[in-house]
């Protein structure tokens, strides 16, 4: 999955122009409920402008309030210009990002922005990967590392013809053992299903319907 297939596009996202007075975008901010927003030369990325970072930029100066909102620009006060992603990179190298700022700008290789990249588009990627708007059996167990183990379980699956919501793997470390999430559709048979995954190496950790 890339990057531009998840992103707002660019009527859909809101921004800010670098000439924009801060008194502006400061309403918008709050208007909107929004932590930031990309700033713009035209249609150029030059940086994020926050609440956060309008305030802080007002104590840290001498100007009274009036002056600072209504002659001071987006451009003069944004920040974190290094703050985006290119449009076809994968959907993963957002995550870093989202440790600590709550939107990721979408580029081009121009640094045109294309659109952009929410901490909330991120959460809905990962429910849709854990399948979690649709109901089923969420099974967890551990395998040991060994070659064939997910071909081994991709049978197990055809064999009782489970029907699949979702599969997610963790723990990719050098340690032995391997963490599995398997939803499937409720069914008559989850007992023998998970039988046959223990008797075939799975150690099942839990079995709950969700």
């Amino acid at each position: 999955m890339f990057v531009k297939s998840i992103m707002k596009p660019v009527h859909k996202s809101q921004v800010a122009q670098k000439d924009e007075r801060l008194n502006e975008v400061l309403d918008r901010l709050n208007q909107k409920d929004l932590h930031a927003m990309p700033v713009l030369d035209n249609d150029k990325f030059i940086g994020v402008i926050s609440r956060e970072g309008i305030y802080r930029h007002y104590f840290d100066g001498r100007e009274s309030k009036e002056v600072f909102l209504n002659e001071r620009t987006a451009g003069e006060t944004c920040e974190e210009e290094d703050l985006f992603i290119h449009d076809e990179e994968v959907f993963e190298q957002t995550l870093p990002t989202f440790k600590g700022y709550p939107i990721l700008a979408v580029v081009d290789k121009d640094k045109t922005f294309q659109g952009l990249v929410t901490r909330y588009d991120v959460i809905e990627q990962f429910e849709s990967a854990f399948g979690v708007k649709k109901k089923g059996v969420r099974i967890a167990f551990t395998s040991e590392e060994s070659e064939g183990r997910i071909e081994r379980l991709g049978d197990i699956i055809k064999n009782y013809h489970e029907n699949v919501i979702s599969l997610a793997t963790f723990d990719e470390t050098d340690k032995l053992a391997r963490r599995m999430v398997l939803k499937i559709d409720k069914n008559n048979n989850i007992e023998a299903f998970t039988k046959k995954l223990e008797k075939t190496g799975f150690r099942i950790i839990s079995v709950k319907e969700v």
